[in-house]
């Protein structure tokens, strides 16, 4: 098993030195996940929120591959209907570059009606954007030398996409999928898949175990990697702190509650999906999630804090340490 990070920075409308303040905490917290050894961070990207989310997930990730050495940078995810996708293109390539090939290219067609309606955008069109900007995309990384496109939204002539991504033929593609369709999309079109935070254990399980047939079904070699799984992170040392806990992960499912649908159950202490209890609940939390193949945990933690990090790293990571291989006497 092995853990990374889900999230991103978060500011407070008002003043620029909390906005400042906001970005440097959350830098701190993925350099020491870098020092501790977490394998990924994947960058969430959302705009007009009122709520501080980070917007420019490219800029702040292109920062952050200057600042660590290991960590891989993902973007999850850009909204393809938004953007022109050579821009896109060039500057996926450019953070490849910059980072020594550490990037995973999360994308998706989008969710949130305000996001549509700021950038003036149709929501009833993501479907097709998304199709037509994601083909440009792969063209413009995989083509040799020069090429063109005429589709229904976009054109180019004789264009030629630079600095070519430093992984090839391209970084890994990434795509956050949820019903069995899109999982089993993701998989005939060469994604890895993003599976999200308020999914039940045996929710998570299902969807693995439909990505993995499919892969089989297309000829697609499989390996757990492929999949992350998103976790919130509530670990807790007294019992005296379990109310608190709940609280706020009620707090942060009202606040993404249009994700949640048919996931959750009707009681928050019968949540199966969040990584909340004492270091040996979290534990056997993650072995359940191991059992359904979910081997790949991405961490959301409410308050990225380096304390809270530092514990999960001291008191959890280590019961999930390959065993040594068996030395013949």
């Amino acid at each position: 098993m092995q853990f990374g990070l889900f999230g991103g920075a978060r500011t407070k409308r008002g003043t620029g030195l909390e906005d400042s303040q906001g970005y440097e905490s959350f830098i701190d917290y993925v350099i020491e996940a870098d020092r501790l050894g977490f394998r990924q961070l994947f960058m969430v990207e959302h705009h007009f929120t009122g709520q501080g989310q980070a917007s420019a997930s490219m800029t702040l990730l292109a920062y952050l591959a200057a600042r660590t050495r290991n960590i891989r940078l993902g973007t999850a995810v850009v909204v393809l209907p938004w953007h022109n996708p050579v821009l896109v293109a060039e500057q996926v390539a450019t953070l490849d570059l910059l980072s020594g090939g550490r990037v995973d290219f999360g994308i998706g067609k989008g969710y949130r009606q305000a996001e549509f309606d700021g950038f003036c955008i149709p929501i009833a069109e993501a479907t097709e954007r998304f199709d037509e900007a994601a083909e440009i995309i792969r063209k413009a990384w995989t083509s040799e030398g020069r090429f063109s496109h005429h589709g229904k939204r976009w054109h180019y002539d004789n264009i030629v996409v630079e600095p070519a991504p430093l992984q090839r033929p391209h970084p890994p593609l990434w795509l956050a999928a949820g019903s069995h369709d899109s999982v089993r999309r993701a998989a005939r079109e060469g994604y890895n898949l993003l599976l999200d935070q308020l999914a039940q254990v045996d929710q998570i399980a299902q969807r693995i175990t439909v990505f993995r047939a499919e892969c089989e079904r297309v000829g697609r070699a499989y390996a757990p990697s492929m999949v992350a799984t998103a976790r919130a992170l509530q670990m807790i040392h007294s019992e005296g702190e379990r109310a608190e806990a709940y609280e706020t992960r009620r707090r942060v499912v009202r606040v993404i509650g249009d994700l949640a649908r048919d996931a959750l159950p009707g009681r928050i202490e019968e949540d199966t999906a969040p990584l909340l209890g004492t270091p040996d609940e979290v534990i056997a939390r993650l072995k359940q999630l191991e059992a359904g193949g979910a081997t790949n945990i991405l961490l959301v933690d409410p308050n990225a804090s380096v304390a809270n990090l530092r514990a999960f790293a001291r008191e959890v990571m280590p019961a999930f340490v390959p065993a040594p291989a068996a030395v013949a006497d």
